[in-house]
């Protein structure tokens, strides 16, 4: 039996096989044998092996009559060895003379039952650098390692970072587990990547591996035989990923069959290591003609998220070249294409992985420099240039004339990438504290060649329209935020503004007369002594400056400080000439008032005297241009204020990262800043009963949660948690286009904000929404992961309504029959809980219609009534434990018995085993003294920091007297309107009239 058994499968090597023959021969250790495997080889490597047979006994040939592949060949030579140890070579490789000698000294063990050699490379028409680059990442060495550290340090370690080449190549193994291991592998063929699926199924069959690398006795041929710089077809391209991913199945096979968690790792490992392989194959070599053939059957092949993935990854490396090439941004380039491409098949898979989430991310960033640089190339184009300066995460225009600059640059943490900036060039960055909006001037004074220079602010500009608009009583336009519609509205779009400043030398906002102002002070000057920060000291030095520097303008500091009008917002427009002649002026004369002026103890508003000054300074400046005959042509416009500039974030991406792969469960509840103890206590509930394994994505939709009350709110339900995430999303921007109300005293418009989940979380599919007046005692996750299949939401149904139908009056079903038009009334839900299929919804309805619906003012029941007529027939109705209504008003013994039977009994069991107890109704434990079940929503109220504001807004309550069941039918109904004044509710003369119609009807 000899020591050794080399196994060397053979297939068309009949050029190098004489070579890797002869480098046994002349092996200095001579206890070996070669199982040569032909594999039905069609040129004459038979031959040969039997011809080196026939001289030295120590060859055996194992002649195969179908081909197999080299892994099939190399699983029939292990088969036949009889040596005590086993390494394989190629046919187009050799061993150096010692290398057997010096394995014997190193031999595999029961402790390391694999041994890892060196390797020397010989390049082959390759470049010598990448040769040496190879043999040392292959020489790299690691010491010993245990199996779980050997799978991680061969599939899961990228090899830049470290990791272990799959080659079984150079690799020494006992021949009996040799051949333990090549028996529990794959009888099928396999033609790419199988070496690296025999090194996976070593390594998890092994006790681990010890390296020898210093036994560098592989010789290697590098480059020899390779084709992989040859086009590939789209058909070739898909036979050679299906043979790839034959592979990765088999790798899945055996990690299934052990059922080990770390084997099962490195299989999915290796699984994206050979797609990412085959993704580079089709992004190299299938020419662009053929490339969407070839990726339609990839996306089939290795499933939409790898594809997307490896996509994605494309799309970052083109985008990061089209940055470095300075190109423009273009939305045909391949980079945006893919991007959209991968985008969209991600839409259909669960949870995005890390890696495509890390793709995606640099993609968007590089994509965003781009655009960046395109569009200061465009507004370096723009011979009118108006700069609007912000500190801020701002909103912007579509415009290349209105071109936003950070300010204070050079004090900043972070500069805004869509900005220009300030501390470029020759600037006064450093002094924004002090200059304001002037660090924009004069950044663009010395730095900007234009025709025109403007200025505005991110939450002040022009009103370009021609189009007079309502002012406030400070003479200027209140307005909300920056979008289309103000763009259309004000005329700030680039057409507008070229129209409007065309044939002026001067653009100011509109002179005021400050006697119409409010207040006592109606000159400059008496506003300036008003102001509680400032110090009309500082005024007056000015004019002393100004005096001195430029005497012939003293007349008309003093016109303008006694008068009684003036411009305001250091906001202008002016040609080039009168531009640099204006900063010419005014720069040095405050350049001059910061030298003598002491600001040591002066307040942050003080400071910014320079900036106050300047807006002084500009209205006499015009004053003398326009008393010396300077002819300059000035036209005054409107001046428009936004209340909510800041960066509307329209949608609110999944939070995959920050879940670590755990399962995401999206909440999402609605709140005013009145609501927040209510709301935070809801949410404490909640995550006391929460998965720990789970991921609690929370949404807080709001138009108004102070930045404080947001804090205290994480403090108080995230704190050292690791599996929830809490934000807060404006939707006022969408709510303030449409004019809702409700018809119940106790419920806000925020109750309509569940109508905008479809628009604001487009990457979920479906949603849990809660009111904010439950306490939850179940976990979430369990109601999150029921089935809804194309159902548009899960309910429970309302039993309160349901009682309602059954009264005799017959208002309740005849208002729910017509108005509300449903084919069965009784399929009525409560919406306080619901498991929405926004997915589904967002096809039924678009964001728009689902609130004109909602706009509409005769309902009972607002949103719910809304709800519950459009989505009539796609319901999935839950068990009532999950929306347990408590009892207001005494109703559960007044109303609930009413209803059908099954439906009465249904919510008393569950009232026995609530998961979510619901304070629907006017009855609340915050204003009322001993509301059903108060004490359970006591006990999640006091763990959090508002348990002292719901006492007081309950000290500051007396318990009701003749507490009335909610009106069966609207305010606004016809019906309402003639009966109530005749039979008020809780009158006797109403009482007897609903005998009367039991009677009629026959139940009385």
């Amino acid at each position: 039996m000899p020591r050794f058994s080399v196994v060397i499968p053979a297939y068309n090597n009949a050029e190098y096989l004489p070579g890797c023959l002869d480098s046994l021969k002349a092996q200095s250790f001579a206890d070996w044998e070669a199982i040569v495997v032909i594999d039905a080889s069609p040129d004459n490597c038979k031959e040969i092996a039997e011809r080196y047979a026939a001289e030295d006994e120590r060859f055996v040939v194992l002649a195969k009559t179908v081909n197999g592949g080299a892994h099939l060949a190399r699983r029939d030579g292990v088969a036949a060895a009889s040596g005590d140890f086993i390494t394989f070579l190629d046919a187009d490789d050799e061993l150096d003379p010692d290398t057997l000698r010096l394995l014997s000294a190193v031999l595999p063990s029961e402790e390391r039952q694999i041994v890892h050699f060196g390797l020397k490379c010989v390049g082959e028409d390759v470049d010598e650098g990448r040769a040496r680059s190879f043999e040392a990442w292959a020489n790299s060495g690691s010491g010993q390692l245990d199996r779980d550290e050997l799978l991680s340090a061969i599939f899961q370690t990228p090899p830049h970072k470290g990791g272990k080449d799959w080659n079984v190549d150079h690799r020494l193994v006992s021949a009996s587990f040799a051949k333990a291991a090549f028996e529990r592998m794959t009888s099928e063929r396999l033609s790419r990547a199988e070496d690296g699926y025999e090194a996976f199924v070593l390594a998890s069959l092994s006790t681990g591996e010890v390296s020898h690398d210093e036994i560098a006795g592989y010789l290697y041929h590098i480059g020899r035989g390779v084709t992989s710089d040859r086009e590939l077809t789209s058909d070739r391209f898909i036979t050679e990923t299906r043979d790839l991913l034959d592979c990765s199945r088999a790798a899945e096979d055996i990690s299934a069959s052990l059922g080990d968690e770390k084997v099962l790792a490195a299989a999915r490992a290796f699984n994206d290591r050979l797609v990412e392989s085959a993704a580079n194959e089709w992004f190299e070599r299938v020419p662009l003609a053929e490339k969407e053939k070839a990726f339609s059957a990839f996306v089939d092949l290795a499933g939409r998220e790898e594809a997307a993935t490896n996509l994605m990854r494309f799309a970052r490396d083109l985008s990061y070249s089209a940055l470095s090439k300075g190109e423009p941004y273009s939305e045909t380039s391949l980079y945006a294409k893919w991007r959209a491409r991968a985008e969209e098949l991600m839409r259909d898979c669960e949870e995005p992985t890390h890696r495509y989430l890390k793709y995606r991310k640099s993609t968007a960033e590089h994509i965003e420099e781009i655009k960046v640089r395109s569009r200061n190339s465009k507004y370096g184009a723009s011979p009118v240039r108006i700069f609007v300066s912000t500190h801020k995460d701002v909103d912007l225009f579509d415009s290349a004339i209105l071109q936003p600059v950070q300010v204070g640059c050079a004090n900043a943490a972070y500069k805004f990438p869509w900005a220009l900036h300030d501390d470029e060039g020759d600037n006064i960055s450093d002094q924004n504290p002090m200059y304001c909006e002037l660090t924009t001037q004069y950044w663009a004074w010395k730095n900007v060649d234009a025709e025109y220079y403007g200025f505005c602010h991110y939450r002040r500009y022009f009103d370009f329209s021609n189009v007079r608009h309502e002012e406030n009583a400070w003479g200027m336009v209140l307005d909300g935020y920056i979008n289309g519609q103000t763009q259309k509205r004000y005329g700030l779009d680039d057409k507008t503004i070229l129209k409007a400043i065309e044939g002026y030398d001067v653009i100011t906002t509109e002179s005021k007369d400050l006697s119409k102002f409010p207040g006592p002070d109606h000159t400059p000057l008496a506003q300036y002594e008003a102001a509680p920060l400032l110090h009309v000291e500082d005024l007056h030095r000015a004019i002393a400056i100004l005096n001195e520097m430029h005497p012939e303008y003293a007349e008309d500091a003093e016109a303008f400080l006694l008068g009684k009008c003036s411009r305001f917002c250091n906001m202008f427009i002016m040609r080039k000439k009168v531009f640099q002649d204006y900063c010419a002026w005014l720069f040095p004369i405050l350049e001059r008032f910061v030298e003598v002026t002491d600001f040591s103890l002066y307040s942050v508003e003080a400071i910014r005297t320079p900036g106050h000054l300047a807006e002084r300074l500009f209205n006499i400046y015009l004053l003398h241009q326009e008393r010396t005959g300077a002819n300059l042509r000035v036209k005054e416009l409107q001046s428009v204020q936004f209340e909510h500039p800041e960066r509307s974030r329209l949608e609110l991406p999944v939070p995959y990262e920050e879940a670590s792969d755990r399962k995401i469960v999206p909440v999402v509840f609605a709140a005013d800043d009145g609501y927040v103890p209510m709301v935070t206590t809801t949410i404490r509930s909640m995550l006391d009963n929460a998965d720990p394994t789970r991921f609690y994505d929370v949404v807080v939709l709001t138009s108004n949660i102070t930045g404080e009350h947001q804090e205290l709110m994480r403090d108080c339900l995230i704190g050292e948690s690791d599996n929830v995430m809490l934000r807060f999303h404006d939707v006022s921007s969408v709510m303030n286009e449409f004019d809702l109300a409700t018809n119940n005293a106790h419920i806000g418009i925020e109750t309509y904000y569940r109508f905008i989940i479809q628009h604001v979380m487009p990457e979920y599919k479906k949603v849990l929404y809660l009111d904010s007046d439950l306490v939850i005692e179940g976990d979430v996750a369990k109601l999150y992961d029921i089935e809804l299949g194309d159902n548009l939401l899960a309910a429970t149904r309302d039993v309160d309504y349901l009682g309602n139908l059954n009264m005799n009056d017959g208002w309740r079903l005849e208002y729910t029959k017509t108005k509300l038009g449903m084919k069965d009334p009784y399929a009525y839900f409560q919406a306080g809980v619901l498991l929405l299929n926004i997915a589904e919804m967002r096809k039924a309805y678009s964001t728009r219609q689902w609130l004109e619906f909602a706009s509409v003012r005769d309902f009972i029941f607002d949103d719910q009534d809304v709800l519950n007529a459009h989505c009539q027939g796609r319901v999935v109705y839950l068990d009532q434990a999950w929306n347990v209504m408590h009892d207001c008003g005494n109703r559960v013994a007044n109303v609930y018995p009413f209803a059908p039977a099954y439906a009465y009994k249904e919510y008393m069991s569950a009232r026995q085993h609530p998961l979510i107890r619901h304070y629907a109704g006017c009855d609340k434990p915050w204003n009322l003294p001993g509301c059903d079940w108060g004490q359970h929503y006591w006990k999640y109220a006091r763990e959090t920091p508002f348990y002292e504001d719901l006492i007081a807004l309950l000290c500051n309550t007396r318990p009701k007297k003749n507490r009335m069941p909610a009106p069966a039918l609207g305010e606004n109904n016809p019906i309402r309107k003639i009966v109530d004044p005749l039979m008020p509710l809780g009158s006797r003369r109403r009482e007897v009239a609903k005998k009367i119609g039991r009677t009629l009807r026959g139940r009385e």
